[in-house]
This record gives C-alpha cells, sequence and structure tokens, in this order.
C-alpha cells in the first residue's frame, strides 16, 4: 500500500528539480495575471458568470481568462475590469527586480 504525499511535500519536490523551476519560471507572467484577475472578481463579490454577464460573453471565457492559459487582448482586459468595479493598468518592470 503506497503512502499519499501532500501538496506540500510534492511541491517541495518539484522545485528541487531545476528543469521543473525553469518551466515553472516561465509560466510566472502567466500566473501573476491570472491571480490579478482572480483577486478583481473576488474583490468585487461577483461570480464568474456575472462578470461574464457584464462583459457580453460567457462564463467558460471568464474561466479561461482566469486559468491563465490565453493571452486575453488589452480590450478584453479593459471589458474585465469594468465588470469588476476595477480600472486595468499595465507596468514594465526591469528584468531581475
Amino acid at each position: 500500500m503506497t503512502q499519499a504525499l501532500s501538496f506540500s511535500k510534492l511541491s517541495d519536490q518539484w522545485f528541487k528539480d531545476p528543469e521543473f523551476v525553469r518551466e515553472y519560471d516561465a509560466l510566472e507572467e502567466e500566473f501573476i495575471l491570472a491571480r490579478a484577475l482572480i483577486e478583481a472578481r473576488s474583490k468585487a463579490g461577483l461570480t464568474q458568470a456575472e462578470v461574464a454577464q457584464r462583459m457580453g460573453t460567457t462564463q467558460s471565457v471568464v474561466a479561461r481568462l482566469e486559468g491563465g492559459r490565453s493571452r486575453p487582448s488589452t480590450s478584453t482586459l479593459t471589458k474585465f475590469a469594468k465588470a469588476t468595479g476595477t480600472k486595468l493598468k499595465v507596468s514594465f518592470e526591469a528584468i531581475g527586480q
């Protein structure tokens, strides 16, 4: 019988693998965007379906945006911001800071 590992222990093991760390770091921007979208919606107290209705789209589109696997246009992000009562802000940061 095998013993189940906790997510924390698995995560610790994964982050010891340099290849995993490289791939994880490559996805950082997508994670940041996904986190920001989810946070904006949560702070607005809205469901994905409510945001979708305000954007004139479907809940599945909002789920894909929040899933971090798409590269939304600034137009889509602006609609999301308006739907959540927020403002889109884009910034550039020096690499390594």
